[in-house]
């Protein structure tokens, strides 16, 4: 169906959407009295069953794992629920963390609209009618934030609705959920809605993660693993290490659960979690919200972990009531106490452990340009001076994923008052992004929309908006240094407004709110003073305090939800891609694997970090999510080349300028494949598939550096690209651009299945004089993943299957 209308459609679907409303509240809050006829053995009624985990599967699985495989060694709760997501338990041989590959069948997918696009069209190739799980589209991330919510969202909706309409259908067609602009953000409506303790679940979103709040395993990857679980597929996961944060003591004063994950990423570094899982444990836990957890869970993003969660708690099973989910707060509870299934068994061993102690935890400040440079809050001020960063505030921004909660908005909301009581008024402009309708809705309600209205607050759309690079400044600051204080997750370089001279750092709601009063990054508002602006007097600010929870959440408007909580597929509904279309483009094949080794040319050697926002940019890039020709020409675009020195430069072999993708297409117009080189934590950030897609398209074949981003290295091997590392990383300083790299003995590993050593030798010849080098790297190639390099990618191999099993039955 076309959404024409996406708000004619609303509007003609309101009653019957009312309707649904009204029916999920009366679902949601069944109690737990509900007839037994409709429960499964940990009473969960028939209208929940496919937001709920199968406990009495997963714990049958995760027992026979313990009698055949695992010996009686106690797990940890991120291995429990891993393993009990295994896809075959009778075929799965010894687990070893860190080096084994798990095949393992996720309960659900969540994906957000800029990564669906590419998702979608991907899903499509398969040819299969419908979702094989339970799977969601959320409109949250092409939305601009300028003017507040009403206009910015009637603004979007003219200019991508043709994306938004592709979305719709593709949802009716194969039976997904579906979102529209303006119901929230992604991370915050799977909390609201589908997130519950032992599920596992894969998001096309990086912060996916947010989900393990409420204990759940939620992983970020790209749209291709994503095809994994939405064909049946079993998804394949090398076993992670598991890092164990224990908590003790209990936050209180100005500290909040946003300075646990700006503390722990100081500590670690943005490599520092890549292989692990985060959980947490110890009688710390029990003093934090669910909110609060999630907001922890979404930032271990930021130091490369495949996820991070939380044990069972009371604070979940509040959290669950509160959102209608009582029954399945029930057996989440039930599960616990007869299985202790959603907690870490007694003397449960970590790879590594850290300790916080939660009460003597400060305030720290993020940034700028990465999410690991952490600061106190009382040392700030002197960091500000020492690095000569801009002392002046130009905005603060509260919200994003990390941080939209109600209890959020109620600690921002006390300051806020405090400062309007003692006459003080903001010094700078600031904005508020409500996490979903139901925030929104809520904040309404209880009057804290009115108190940031009167304090001059712009309350953008409940969207992504600025955290994402979706912010229209209006021209203010371009090409000027300015700091802003945000309560996001992520800041790198140009990343929220497109000027690179834009300062981000990253800090908790609370910090955000008083930097907002003073405009001076030089304030420390647990000890500094702040003239009145009616009496100028001094005045001090108090510590915050919030509200757990609210008295109900108000679900809002019924037309930002969608039309059914399990719809059915619909094959009548036809979905069109233009070919005269600039932001949609039907997907061609990657051709399969010659059988050839490969003979490369360096097109560039990369200096320094580059992040999935320097390797495929977001921002004005994201309207051509769902054409990879239109958004390949943003290829590396903020990468620097090492020989040069500058941004977005490439030098070909006659010794003519370039930009990087420029060069990418005369190659391959040229028939002449390529190599980057680059160094550690290549692709961290965003799980952005385009970073792999558009240089597989381009002509790539290779991409050689010091060290991967986990979500990253998987998108290239789904993609059909190989992804090496240095096994000595001082061989990276003897290649240069034009240099030519050949793989000696890629088809021996690829005949063993990967497994070969885990080597693949490379010849290096030098442009300049003709020597020659034997460079040793490293892979992580399993055997599936060499099938879909044979395939030309995964999308290739998992159609091939399928063809092949439907032509199989239909002999039959």
């Amino acid at each position: 169906m076309s959404a024409l209308s996406l708000r004619a459609s609303r509007v003609m679907a309101s009653a019957r959407r009312s309707a649904l409303t009204r029916s999920l509240s009366s679902s949601f809050s069944t109690s737990s009295t509900t007839a037994n006829a409709n429960r499964d053995p940990f009473g969960v009624p028939a209208e929940f069953k496919s937001r709920t985990p199968a406990y009495s599967a997963m714990i049958e699985r995760l027992e026979f794992l313990r009698s055949n495989v695992l010996g009686d060694r106690p797990l940890t709760l991120a291995e429990k629920i891993l393993y009990s997501h295994i896809a075959a338990p009778e075929e799965q041989g010894a687990i070893e963390r860190g080096e084994t590959y798990l095949k393992l069948n996720p309960d659900r997918v969540a994906m957000q609209d800029a990564s669906a696009q590419m998702a979608m069209l991907q899903f499509m190739t398969c040819g299969l009618p419908s979702s094989a799980v339970p799977a969601s589209i959320h409109c949250d991330h092409l939305i601009v934030g300028n003017k507040g919510a009403d206009q910015d969202l009637v603004a979007a909706m003219a200019t991508n609705k043709e994306v938004f309409d592709f979305l719709q259908s593709c949802a009716e067609k194969y039976g997904i959920q579906f979102w529209g602009p303006g119901s929230g953000i992604i991370h915050q409506i799977v909390l609201e809605n589908f997130s519950v303790p032992g599920l596992m679940m894969l998001g096309t979103d990086s912060h996916t993660p947010n989900a393990g709040g409420l204990g759940a395993i939620a992983i970020g990857v790209g749209g291709a693993d994503a095809v994994d679980g939405l064909t049946g597929t079993p998804w394949e996961l090398k076993a992670p290490k598991v890092l164990g944060v224990k908590l003790t003591g209990n936050l209180s004063g100005w500290s909040s659960p946003k300075d646990v994950i700006t503390y722990l990423t100081g500590k670690l570094s943005v490599r520092g979690g890549t292989g692990y899982i985060i959980e947490y444990f110890g009688e710390g836990v029990e003093s934090l919200s669910c909110t609060g957890m999630a907001t922890i869970c979404n930032m271990g993003a930021e130091m490369g972990a495949t996820t991070s969660t939380f044990p069972f708690t009371e604070s979940m099973h509040r959290y669950l009531e509160a959102t209608r989910r009582g029954p399945i707060a029930d057996a989440a509870k039930a599960v616990n106490q007869q299985h202790r299934f959603l907690q870490a068994d007694a003397n449960a061993e970590y790879d590594q452990v850290i300790e916080i102690n939660l009460s003597t935890l400060e305030p720290h400040i993020n940034g700028p340009f990465t999410p690991d440079l952490s600061t106190p809050v009382s040392q700030f001020g002197q960091a500000t001076r020492d690095n000569k960063w801009p002392a002046t505030i130009s905005a603060g921004l509260i919200g994003s994923c990390t941080n939209s909660s109600y209890q959020d908005m109620t600690r921002v909301a006390h300051l806020v008052k405090q400062a309007k009581e003692a006459g003080v008024e903001p010094k700078i402009p600031f904005f508020i992004t409500p996490g979903s309708e139901q925030i929104r809705a809520t904040m309404e309600r209880d009057g804290l929309t009115k108190t940031f209205n009167e304090a001059g607050a712009t309350v953008l759309a409940n969207a992504c908006g600025p955290c994402i690079g979706q912010w229209d400044r209006n021209g203010a600051f371009d090409g000027e240094a300015n700091s802003i204080f945000t309560s996001f997750n992520r800041n790198f370089r140009a990343r929220n407004d497109g000027n690179p001279l834009t300062l981000n750092f990253l800090t908790s709601p609370d910090i955000v709110t008083a930097m907002i009063y003073s405009g001076d990054a030089n304030f420390n508002p647990l000890t500094d003073s702040i003239k009145s602006d009616t009496t100028g007097q001094d005045f001090k600010f108090q510590p915050p305090v919030g509200k757990e929870l609210p008295e109900g959440f108000e679900l809002g408007r019924s037309e930002f939800y969608p039309a059914a909580v399990d719809p059915a597929t619909n094959p009548s509904v036809q979905i069109a891609v233009s070919p005269e279309s600039d932001r949609l483009q039907l997907l061609e094949p990657f051709e399969a694997f010659d059988q050839k080794e490969l003979d490369l040319s360096v097109l560039l050697k990369v200096e320094g970090k580059c992040t999935t926002d320097h390797i495929s940019a977001a921002g004005a890039w994201l309207k051509y999510k769902g054409h990879l020709e239109n958004i390949s020409y943003n290829t590396l675009i903020g990468a620097q080349n090492k020989e040069t020195g500058e941004v977005n430069q490439a030098i070909d072999f006659d010794g003519s300028e370039h930009t990087i993708p420029e060069l990418m297409t005369k190659w391959k117009q040229e028939g002449k494949p390529w190599v980057v080189v680059a160094e550690h934590n290549y692709g961290e950030g965003s799980a952005r598939e385009h970073a792999a897609l558009s240089p597989r398209f381009l002509g790539g074949k290779l991409l050689l550096v010091k060290s991967f981003a986990r979500i990253h290295e998987t998108n290239l091997k789904k993609q059909g690209v190989l992804p090496l590392t240095f096994a000595n990383e001082a061989d990276y300083n003897l290649i240069e651009a034009c240099d030519r790299l050949q793989t000696m003995d890629l088809l021996d590993m690829l005949q063993k299945a990967g497994n070969n050593g885990g080597e693949v030798k490379l010849l290096l010849t030098k442009r300049k004089d003709g020597s020659q080098h034997t460079i040793i790297a490293k892979h992580t190639m399993s055997k599936d993943q060499v099938d879909f390099f044979n395939a030309g990618s995964a999308i290739n191999y998992i159609g091939n299957e399928k063809r092949k099993a439907a032509a199989a039955a239909a002999n039959n």
